[in-house]
């Protein structure tokens, strides 16, 4: 069954959509693709949908992860792609829903994620030390030439890493490298409005996730959030705040303009890619507009791979 997928900017209203969706598409589930909504307890600072609004809708991909743990890419596929093959055994249908591109693309896309060798990696950076970056890039020009191309001479981190993955795979570097190319029936929805709105929404946003608590959030996961976990917007702003080292308010202007600038990076991600099918977040027929570009999927006449219409909106433009 086509896979459905609402993504775009932070505070477009991507959770409404996906629980509209879902409903009218009964049966159906919905499958998370946000980062830090992985996080036991991150609740405010994520926005994340509380169970009592989540018209009973079943949701994957939330609450997985404690917070002192980092976040995996590949064992989020790993999940979330098994969640996929359930939903579908039930004949429901799955409605993805996140900001998060890498997360999105390696859940609907062909990428792979090859495993580490430390020992292969600790040989590869001493010879790196002892022979230069340059010989490490001469050898990976040989072995992978697209690689070497990408990757500059100096770049002492990916060349190894290159050199790793040839060594454990025993295929090019770029043969791993992601591709534009669903592995199940799909299609992407995007959320957009124009800068404006998408900066008064985050506000809006800011503004109410400090009246549910965000200050008493933080403070009570403090010791136990990890590396990951205390880099997302809201949570790194208010720790510099408990540490002293900003005022309350000033840690709430910092979350807003980090917020706004996150949003223009996910626009910018999801902006890149074709295959979006972008929709007005304020429109009155927004649903509707969804669902026929769902039916349009389901019955063949849309295109899933790719979408040539100029229909990207004015954000960050």
């Amino acid at each position: 069954m086509l896979i459905v997928a609402v993504v775009g900017p932070t505070a477009t209203g991507k959770s409404d959509l996906a629980l509209d969706l879902a409903q009218a598409l009964a049966p159906a589930e919905v499958v998370n693709a946000d980062a830090y909504q992985l996080y036991r307890g991150m609740d405010v600072g994520t926005a994340k949908v509380p169970v009592a609004d989540r018209r009973g809708i079943v949701h994957h991909q939330l609450d997985v992860l404690d917070p002192h743990e980092d976040a995996s890419v590949a064992d989020y596929q790993a999940a979330a792609r098994a969640d996929l093959d359930a939903i579908d055994a039930r004949g429901a249908r799955a409605v993805v829903v996140g900001g998060s591109g890498l997360y999105v693309r390696a859940l609907l896309d062909e990428m792979n994620f090859p495993g580490t060798d430390p020992d292969v990696r600790a040989r590869l950076e001493e010879r790196a030390e002892r022979e230069g970056t340059r010989a490490l890039h001469s050898e990976l020009a040989r072995l992978d030439p697209g690689a070497a191309t990408s990757i500059g001479p100096a770049n002492t981190r990916r060349i190894v890493r290159a050199l790793e993955v040839i060594e454990i795979t025993g295929e090019p570097f770029t043969a791993n490298l992601p591709r534009q190319e669903y592995v199940r029936p799909a299609v992407q929805i995007g959320l957009d409005c124009d800068r404006e709105t998408l900066d008064a929404r985050v506000a809006g946003r800011v503004e109410r996730m400090w009246e549910l608590g965000l200050l008493d959030e933080v403070r009570a996961l403090a010791p136990r959030l990890g590396r990951t976990a205390e880099r997302a917007v809201g949570y790194a702003e208010v720790l510099a705040h408990l540490r002293g080292e900003i005022t309350a308010d000033e840690a709430r202007e910092q979350i807003t303009a980090n917020t706004r600038r996150l949003a223009r990076k996910q626009m910018g991600w999801f902006g890149r890619d074709s295959r979006v099918h972008w929709l007005d977040a304020q429109s009155p027929t927004l649903l509707a507009d969804a669902l026929e570009i769902v039916r349009a999927g389901d019955d063949g006449t849309l295109d899933t791979r790719t979408d040539e219409r100029p229909t990207r909106r004015s954000l960050g433009s």
